[in-house]
C-alpha cells in the first residue's frame, strides 16, 4: 500500500530524539466532545460505537482538530476497548456512565475461554488508519494505540469504569494465575493489532497504560509494566524504510520513570505531577519525552494558558535537540473551549520557535 510522502514529520523526529524547528504538539483526544463539528458526526453515526466502526466517519472526526489547529499528528479516532469487543464481551457506551461489558471475565470458566480476536474482527479499525493515511495526503503522521494489557485487564473484569478496582484487585490476590493468564492474552491480543495498524498505515503507535498508576510498588512492575514490556518487544519497528517510534504512557507513574524508560519504547508520556526536568536527569535521556501540561489549564485566561505552556517547554530544556513532544497528561476535557485550544498551540509552536 502506498500513501502520499510525509510533509511535516517533526513528531517523528522529537520522538526518535533528532533535531527539530520547534516542539512539536498533538493532544490526546483531539478529536472528542469539545468540537461542535464531532458531536454532529457522531449524532449521525447514531453512537460512539457506530462513530468507531463507521471507517468514513472515524476518518472525518480524526481529521476535524487538523482542520482547525496547526497540529503535528493525527491520532485514530477509535478506543481501547476494541480488543475485548472483539473478544466477544459486548462492550456498549452508556449514556453519562460510559463504557459497559455485557460479559464481563470474572471466573476461572470466563477466563478459561478467554482468547486473542480474530483480528478480522477489527478490520474496520485497519480500514480507517488506511483511509486516514490517504486523506492526511501526507500533511502530518499518523498515530495508532492500544490499551496496555493491564489497562485493558481493568475493564474486562471490572466490566466498566472503576473508582476503587475492587474487583480485579480480588482477583489479583486472591487468583494471581487467572490475572496473568488474561494479561497473557491480551498481549498476544495487543501485539497483533498494534502491528495490523502499523501495516495499515500508522507511523507510530501509542500504548495507554491509564490504570498502572493504581497498583501497588511492586505489582506495578509484575502485572503492568512487564506485559506492556512483551508488547513493546513484539511490535514492528520499522515500516517503508522508516522506523516506527513507540510511546508508552503510564498515567500516575512518576514513581517509576526510570523502569518505564527501560522496557524498550522510543518515548515515553508524563502527566503534570512530573517535572520534565527531574525527568530527563533520572532517565539519562535514554527516551524522548511526551507532555505533559494539565488539561483543565485551558479553563484558565489566555495568560494563564500561555504562561504554562512555556513552563513545560521551558522546563524541559533546549529545543533543538528534539526529544520532546507537547501534550497534555490527560485527555482534553469535553467542555474545553475550543478556542481555548488554538491559544496553546500558538504558544506552543511560537515560544519554541523562538528558543530553537
Amino acid at each position: 500500500m502506498s500513501f502520499p510522502s510525509l510533509k511535516n514529520d517533526v513528531f517523528l523526529r522529537a520522538l526518535l530524539r533528532q533535531p527539530v524547528p520547534y516542539t512539536p504538539l498533538w493532544l490526546m483526544r483531539q478529536a472528542g466532545r469539545y468540537l461542535p463539528e464531532y458531536n454532529q458526526t457522531r449524532a449521525k453515526a447514531g453512537s460512539f460505537l457506530g462513530l468507531a466502526q463507521n471507517p468514513e466517519y472515524a476518518c472525518e472526526v480524526t481529521l476535524q482538530p487538523l482542520e482547525r489547529f496547526d497540529l503535528d499528528a493525527a491520532i485514530l479516532f477509535s478506543d481501547i476497548l476494541t480488543i475485548p469487543h472483539a473478544m466477544g464481551l459486548g462492550l456498549d457506551f452508556v449514556a453519562g456512565e460510559g463504557p459497559q461489558f455485557a460479559h464481563p471475565v470474572r471466573t476461572e470458566a470466563d477466563v478459561a475461554k478467554l482468547q486473542a480476536p480474530d483480528l478480522s474482527n477489527l478490520q474496520y479499525v485497519f480500514d480507517a488508519v488506511s483511509l486516514i493515511r490517504k486523506e492526511l495526503d501526507g500533511k502530518v503522521p499518523l498515530i495508532g494505540f492500544a490499551g496496555s494489557p493491564w489497562t485493558v485487564a481493568c475493564y474486562m473484569v471490572e466490566g466498566q469504569g472503576s473508582s476503587d478496582y475492587r474487583l480485579i484487585k480480588t482477583m489479583l490476590y486472591s487468583r494471581p494465575d487467572l490475572l496473568h493468564r488474561i494479561l497473557e492474552v491480551n498481549v498476544q491480543a495487543t501485539t497483533a493489532y498494534l502491528n495490523a495498524q502499523i501495516q495499515a498505515g500508522a507511523q507510530a503507535v501509542m500504548v495507554f497504560d491509564s490504570w498502572g498508576g493504581v497498583l501497588a510498588d511492586g505489582l506495578f512492575q509484575q502485572f503492568s509494566l512487564a506485559y506492556t514490556r512483551k508488547v513493546v518487544d513484539g511490535l514492528i519497528r520499522e515500516q517503508d524504510g522508516r522506523q516506527v517510534p513507540v510511546i508508552v504512557f503510564t498515567k500516575g507513574g512518576g514513581l517509576w520513570l526510570e523502569e518505564i524508560a527501560a522496557c524498550g519504547c522510543d518515548a515515553m508520556g508524563v502527566d503534570w505531577t512530573v517535572n520534565l526536568t527531574q525527568a530527563r536527569r533520572r532517565i539519562s535521556d535514554k527516551v524522548a519525552l511526551q507532555g505533559n501540561l494539565d488539561p483543565m489549564t485551558l479553563f484558565g485566561t489566555e495568560a494563564a494558558i500561555r504562561t504554562e505552556a512555556r513552563r513545560v517547554i521551558d522546563d524541559f530544556g533546549p529545543v533543538g535537540t528534539g526529544g520532546h513532544v507537547f501534550n497534555f497528561g490527560h485527555g482534553i476535557n469535553r467542555f474545553t473551549p475550543p478556542e481555548a485550544v488554538g491559544i496553546l498551540v500558538d504558544e506552543v509552536h511560537s515560544h519554541s520557535r523562538a528558543k530553537h
